[in-house]
């Protein structure tokens, strides 16, 4: 792990990264989204006083190193980094709101964004962020109700993970479309896996892993002005059905078991499956370094269009914030793209800036470069309150579509009706 490198003091001149629109805050009587006065700029000059920040999980832990530099290029600022686990941070940041007993910044995993705005707990973005430098499914996290209440700090999404050797024995090319992935993973199969991929089944993120199909299928959750949802379609048949079609097609586990899914991997009994950055990680660290010469990631094929999911974390100001200047000021230096970089090679979370990914520590890397590809094109399920409770009805029929108890038809009619009735929460 290296020293980051040094940026120049942090002000809001030389580091404009900044939304082209007047953001809303929350309403006079403290509850939760809705008009008030423009959020303002962040000022100009260095960064004093203390910053109190929450950061979640290992960027909690590393996240001292990143606030190390920027005390030295703000030398009348120190800032206070508390780590939180990620099992409690929603109940210790809703206590804090409730409270008035706030840091100045808080990590904000991208699908709790609006849960914390309805409480009224977040802060309108100033407006002189550019939303342009984010990539733009990245920055969809953050708008709740038409208004930005945080910066995308960093993402994740998901690929193909697949198995070279099995891939060269079978004789089959990375697909690009759909009909191409089942060739693929009969392929994968052909040349001796069990399974030629594995997709979710059950459980939490089952709609999560299904989501990317749906969009790839020309299909989207909410209409363009955000006040309806649209899942009983042509779009959202589609894709069940073809989801649920590797497993029914023995193409699939019926059931995957997410704890043998990396050494099922690395044994050759699985011949590709989707996921995130972070399992090159695990992947090296069970099979050893060697391995890195039997796998490659590659874009999930399209259909209609190209489409991924797109996770990771926001960063965002507290609208009792005791410093909210100098924590902005943080946000600008940590969405710097140099910074970025900085942040990746101490973390390896990936960069939400777009122009970092020209940097060579990340361009050079062909497997890195992939994701790269796909953040362009990735999206984010819909910042409503209650995203949550709507997302585990989803899962649930999916769950029985796969297994076969429920038509795709009668699927989608069920997901409409389960969205409606649960509602936005904005209202």
């Amino acid at each position: 792990m290296r020293t980051p490198r040094t940026v120049g003091a942090v002000t809001a001149s030389t580091l404009t990264l900044a939304l082209a629109l007047t953001a809303c805050g929350r309403s006079d009587d403290g509850g939760g989204a809705g008009e008030a006065e423009p959020a303002g700029s962040i000022s100009e000059g260095p960064a004093t006083g203390t910053v109190e920040i929450w950061a979640m999980g290992t960027e909690g832990e590393r996240l001292p190193e990143l606030a190390e530099q920027f005390e030295a290029d703000n030398p009348d600022v120190t800032v206070e980094v508390t780590p939180v686990p990620w099992e409690s941070s929603t109940e210790k940041i809703n206590t804090a709101i409730a409270t008035g007993e706030v840091p100045d910044l808080v990590q904000v995993g991208t699908t709790l964004m609006s849960s914390f705005v309805e409480l009224g707990g977040l802060a309108p973005t100033p407006e002189d962020v550019d939303s342009g430098a984010f990539f733009p499914g990245a920055w969809d996290t953050t708008v709740v109700d038409g208004t930005s209440y945080g910066v995308p700090w960093y993402v994740e999404t998901r690929v193909l993970y697949y198995r070279t050797d099995l891939a060269e024995k079978a004789g089959v090319d990375t697909p690009q479309t759909w009909d191409e992935l089942k060739e693929f993973a009969a392929g994968m199969q052909d040349a001796g896996a069990d399974h030629g991929i594995a997709l979710q089944t059950d459980g939490d993120g089952t709609n999560i892993m299904y989501s990317p199909f749906y969009w790839q299928a020309g299909g989207d959750y909410m209409s363009d002005d955000g006040t309806e949802f649209t899942l009983d379609n042509d779009a959202q048949v589609e894709a069940l059905d073809y989801y649920a079609s590797f497993m029914a097609e023995g193409l699939a586990p019926q059931r995957l078991v997410e704890d043998e899914k990396i050494q099922d991997f690395i044994d050759g009994e699985l011949g590709s499956y989707v996921s995130g950055p972070w399992d090159r990680a695990n992947l090296l660290a069970t099979a050893g370094d060697d391995f890195a010469s039997k796998f490659d990631v590659t874009p999930l094929p399209a259909d209609e269009t190209s489409a991924s999911f797109i996770g990771g974390s926001n960063l965002a100001v507290l609208a009792d914030a005791e410093n909210p200047d100098a924590a902005w000021k943080f946000v600008q230096f940590a969405t710097d793209p140099a910074v970025q970089v900085d942040w990746f090679e101490i973390s390896s979370d990936l960069p939400a800036v777009q122009a970092s990914w020209d940097d060579p520590a990340l361009a050079d890397d062909e497997s890195l470069a992939v994701y790269g590809d796909v953040l362009e094109t990735a999206r984010s399920t819909p910042a409503v309150p209650t995203w949550g409770e709507i997302d585990h009805e989803l899962n649930l029929i999916i769950e029985q579509v796969v297994a076969g108890n429920v038509t795709p038809q009668d699927a989608a009619a069920q997901m409409q009706d389960a969205a409606t009735s649960i509602g936005t929460g904005l209202d």
